[in-house]
Protein backbone atom coordinates (compact mmCIF):
# COMPACT_ATOMS: atom_id res chain seq x y z
CA UNK A 1 0.00 0.00 0.00
CA UNK A 2 1.22 3.50 -0.78
CA UNK A 3 -0.25 6.38 1.19
CA UNK A 4 0.03 10.07 0.39
CA UNK A 5 0.34 12.13 3.56
CA UNK A 6 0.73 15.89 3.87
CA UNK A 7 2.63 17.04 6.94
CA UNK A 8 4.46 14.89 9.46
CA UNK A 9 3.36 13.68 12.87
CA UNK A 10 4.91 11.04 15.09
CA UNK A 11 1.38 10.17 16.23
CA UNK A 12 0.84 8.68 12.75
CA UNK A 13 2.21 5.13 12.89
CA UNK A 14 3.15 5.23 9.20
CA UNK A 15 5.18 8.42 9.62
CA UNK A 16 6.85 7.28 12.84
CA UNK A 17 7.96 4.04 11.18
CA UNK A 18 9.25 6.03 8.20
CA UNK A 19 11.29 8.44 10.34
CA UNK A 20 12.81 5.50 12.23
CA UNK A 21 13.88 3.85 8.99
CA UNK A 22 15.26 7.16 7.72
CA UNK A 23 17.46 7.35 10.80
CA UNK A 24 18.63 3.77 10.30
CA UNK A 25 19.49 4.34 6.63
CA UNK A 26 20.74 7.91 6.46
CA UNK A 27 22.42 8.27 9.87
CA UNK A 28 23.40 4.78 11.02
CA UNK A 29 24.31 3.29 7.62
CA UNK A 30 25.29 6.25 5.43
CA UNK A 31 26.66 8.47 8.19
CA UNK A 32 24.79 11.65 7.25
CA UNK A 33 25.16 14.57 9.64
CA UNK A 34 21.44 15.34 9.98
CA UNK A 35 19.16 15.94 12.98
CA UNK A 36 17.87 13.01 15.01
CA UNK A 37 14.87 13.47 17.31
CA UNK A 38 14.71 11.46 20.51
CA UNK A 39 17.55 9.26 19.34
CA UNK A 40 15.12 7.43 17.01
CA UNK A 41 13.76 9.65 14.24
CA UNK A 42 15.53 11.43 11.38
CA UNK A 43 13.52 14.64 11.01
CA UNK A 44 14.97 17.79 9.46
CA UNK A 45 13.83 21.38 9.00
CA UNK A 46 12.10 20.52 5.71
CA UNK A 47 9.77 18.04 7.41
CA UNK A 48 6.77 20.26 8.03
CA UNK A 49 3.11 20.82 7.36
CA UNK A 50 3.66 21.54 3.65
CA UNK A 51 5.82 18.51 2.87
CA UNK A 52 4.08 15.65 1.04
CA UNK A 53 5.13 12.07 1.80
CA UNK A 54 4.60 8.96 -0.28
CA UNK A 55 4.79 6.10 2.21
CA UNK A 56 4.70 2.43 1.27
CA UNK A 57 3.59 0.19 4.14
CA UNK A 58 2.64 -3.39 4.81
CA UNK A 59 -0.77 -4.34 6.22
CA UNK A 60 0.45 -3.47 9.71
CA UNK A 61 1.43 0.11 8.75
CA UNK A 62 5.13 -0.78 8.96
CA UNK A 63 7.23 1.35 6.62
CA UNK A 64 8.49 -0.37 3.47
CA UNK A 65 9.77 2.69 1.60
CA UNK A 66 9.09 6.38 1.16
CA UNK A 67 9.96 9.66 -0.45
CA UNK A 68 9.24 13.31 0.30
CA UNK A 69 8.09 16.02 -2.09
CA UNK A 70 8.85 19.66 -1.30
CA UNK A 71 7.35 22.76 -2.84
CA UNK A 72 9.98 24.76 -4.72
CA UNK A 73 8.26 28.06 -3.99
CA UNK A 74 9.75 28.02 -0.50
CA UNK A 75 12.78 26.50 1.18
CA UNK A 76 14.07 23.33 -0.45
CA UNK A 77 17.40 21.52 -0.62
CA UNK A 78 18.42 22.18 -4.22
CA UNK A 79 18.09 25.95 -3.92
CA UNK A 80 19.24 26.24 -0.31
CA UNK A 81 22.20 23.85 -0.17
CA UNK A 82 23.04 22.53 -3.61
CA UNK A 83 22.58 25.49 -5.95
CA UNK A 84 26.14 24.96 -7.21
CA UNK A 85 24.92 21.78 -8.94
CA UNK A 86 22.76 23.85 -11.31
CA UNK A 87 24.26 25.59 -14.33
CA UNK A 88 21.34 28.02 -14.16
CA UNK A 89 19.03 28.86 -11.27
CA UNK A 90 17.34 25.92 -9.57
CA UNK A 91 13.89 25.36 -11.10
CA UNK A 92 11.09 26.88 -9.05
CA UNK A 93 7.38 27.30 -9.46
CA UNK A 94 3.89 26.29 -8.43
CA UNK A 95 4.06 23.20 -10.66
CA UNK A 96 7.58 22.12 -9.62
CA UNK A 97 8.35 19.77 -6.72
CA UNK A 98 11.65 18.54 -5.32
CA UNK A 99 12.07 14.81 -4.61
CA UNK A 100 13.97 14.15 -1.38
CA UNK A 101 14.61 11.43 1.19
CA UNK A 102 14.03 8.34 -0.94
CA UNK A 103 14.26 5.67 1.76
CA UNK A 104 14.33 1.96 0.93
CA UNK A 105 15.13 -0.14 4.03
CA UNK A 106 18.03 -2.57 3.74
CA UNK A 107 15.97 -5.35 5.39
CA UNK A 108 13.88 -5.68 2.21
CA UNK A 109 16.81 -7.04 0.20
CA UNK A 110 17.70 -5.85 -3.29
CA UNK A 111 14.66 -7.35 -5.09
CA UNK A 112 12.29 -5.95 -2.47
CA UNK A 113 13.84 -2.49 -2.60
CA UNK A 114 13.56 -2.43 -6.40
CA UNK A 115 9.92 -3.48 -6.25
CA UNK A 116 9.05 -0.79 -3.68
CA UNK A 117 11.07 1.83 -5.55
CA UNK A 118 9.12 1.19 -8.74
CA UNK A 119 5.80 1.44 -6.90
CA UNK A 120 6.87 4.69 -5.25
CA UNK A 121 7.93 6.16 -8.59
CA UNK A 122 4.61 5.09 -10.11
CA UNK A 123 2.65 6.64 -7.24
CA UNK A 124 4.71 9.83 -7.50
CA UNK A 125 3.92 10.15 -11.21
CA UNK A 126 0.22 9.48 -10.63
CA UNK A 127 0.17 12.04 -7.82
CA UNK A 128 1.94 14.59 -10.01
CA UNK A 129 -0.48 14.09 -12.89
CA UNK A 130 -3.45 14.43 -10.55
CA UNK A 131 -2.05 17.54 -8.87
CA UNK A 132 -0.92 19.57 -11.87
CA UNK A 133 2.78 19.03 -11.17
CA UNK A 134 4.76 19.24 -14.41
CA UNK A 135 8.37 19.02 -13.20
CA UNK A 136 10.28 17.17 -10.51
CA UNK A 137 13.82 17.97 -9.40
CA UNK A 138 16.28 16.27 -7.11
CA UNK A 139 19.85 15.80 -5.88
CA UNK A 140 21.37 12.31 -5.70
CA UNK A 141 24.74 10.66 -6.07
CA UNK A 142 26.16 10.93 -9.57
CA UNK A 143 25.85 7.17 -10.03
CA UNK A 144 22.18 7.10 -9.05
CA UNK A 145 21.52 10.12 -11.25
CA UNK A 146 22.58 8.03 -14.24
CA UNK A 147 19.95 5.46 -13.24
CA UNK A 148 17.29 8.16 -12.90
CA UNK A 149 18.11 9.62 -16.31
CA UNK A 150 17.93 6.16 -17.91
CA UNK A 151 14.48 5.20 -16.60
CA UNK A 152 12.74 6.27 -19.78
CA UNK A 153 11.01 9.46 -18.76
CA UNK A 154 11.99 12.91 -20.04
CA UNK A 155 14.82 13.75 -17.68
CA UNK A 156 18.02 15.76 -17.89
CA UNK A 157 20.91 16.86 -15.66
CA UNK A 158 20.76 20.40 -14.29
CA UNK A 159 24.54 20.69 -14.36
CA UNK A 160 27.74 18.69 -13.99
CA UNK A 161 28.21 16.45 -10.96
CA UNK A 162 30.42 17.89 -8.23
CA UNK A 163 32.04 16.67 -5.05
CA UNK A 164 30.33 18.24 -2.04
CA UNK A 165 31.26 17.28 1.53
CA UNK A 166 32.94 14.12 0.29
CA UNK A 167 30.04 12.93 -1.89
CA UNK A 168 29.91 13.07 -5.70
CA UNK A 169 26.46 14.55 -6.34
CA UNK A 170 24.36 15.59 -9.31
CA UNK A 171 21.06 17.42 -9.77
CA UNK A 172 18.35 16.52 -12.28
CA UNK A 173 14.95 17.52 -13.56
CA UNK A 174 12.11 15.33 -14.80
CA UNK A 175 9.29 16.56 -17.02
CA UNK A 176 5.92 15.02 -16.15
CA UNK A 177 3.18 14.71 -18.77
CA UNK A 178 0.35 12.36 -19.73
CA UNK A 179 2.83 10.15 -21.59
CA UNK A 180 5.17 9.63 -18.62
CA UNK A 181 3.52 6.40 -17.36
CA UNK A 182 3.91 4.75 -20.77
CA UNK A 183 7.54 5.86 -21.01
CA UNK A 184 8.30 4.28 -17.63
CA UNK A 185 6.23 1.18 -18.40
CA UNK A 186 8.37 0.53 -21.46
CA UNK A 187 11.27 -0.05 -19.05
CA UNK A 188 9.23 -2.15 -16.62
CA UNK A 189 9.07 0.58 -13.98
CA UNK A 190 5.53 1.96 -13.98
CA UNK A 191 2.89 0.05 -12.00
CA UNK A 192 -0.70 1.33 -12.45
CA UNK A 193 -2.87 1.88 -9.39
CA UNK A 194 0.02 2.13 -6.93
CA UNK A 195 -1.74 4.68 -4.70
CA UNK A 196 -4.21 3.20 -2.21
CA UNK A 197 -7.81 4.41 -2.83
CA UNK A 198 -8.07 6.23 0.51
CA UNK A 199 -4.81 8.07 -0.18
CA UNK A 200 -5.93 8.98 -3.69
CA UNK A 201 -9.13 10.45 -2.31
CA UNK A 202 -7.26 12.58 0.23
CA UNK A 203 -4.82 13.78 -2.41
CA UNK A 204 -7.59 14.91 -4.81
Amino acid sequence: MIHIVQGCSLTDARAASMFEDRKTLFVDLLGWDVPVVGGRYEIDSYDGDKAVYLIATDDGCIHQGSMRLLSTEGAHLLADRFASLCECDAPRGEQVREITRLCLPQRLGAPGRLRVRNRLISAMVDHALGSGITMLTGVVTAAFREEVLAMGWRAAPLGPARRIDGAFLGAFRIEICAGTPALLASNGIYVPGAITPDAAARAA
